[in-house]
């Protein structure tokens, strides 16, 4: 016995190829509305980041000595 044959497969791969094509398309015009940054922007942009990460990074690590400093020395006192 032979299977029944559907359409519905065809009209689903029609359906999904015009949504990729509708995305590719949606996708190009947003991207010609984007304002990218000049070179100079950029760099003081990356500038800024580095310079934020660096003192996070500092501030952190002084408070993780000053509070291991302090529990070392109440373990010391307590035990």
């Amino acid at each position: 016995m032979r299977a029944e044959t559907t359409t519905e497969k065809p009209e689903v791969r029609r359906s999904l190829i015009q949504g990729i094509t509708d995305y590719i398309r949606d996708v190009r015009i947003e991207m010609t509305k984007v304002s990218w940054p000049t070179a100079a922007e950029l760099r003081e942009s990356t500038l800024v980041v580095i310079v934020m990460v660096s003192i996070m990074m500092i501030f952190i690590f002084l408070v993780d000595r000053g509070l291991s400093i302090a529990f070392e020395s109440l373990v010391r006192l307590v035990g």
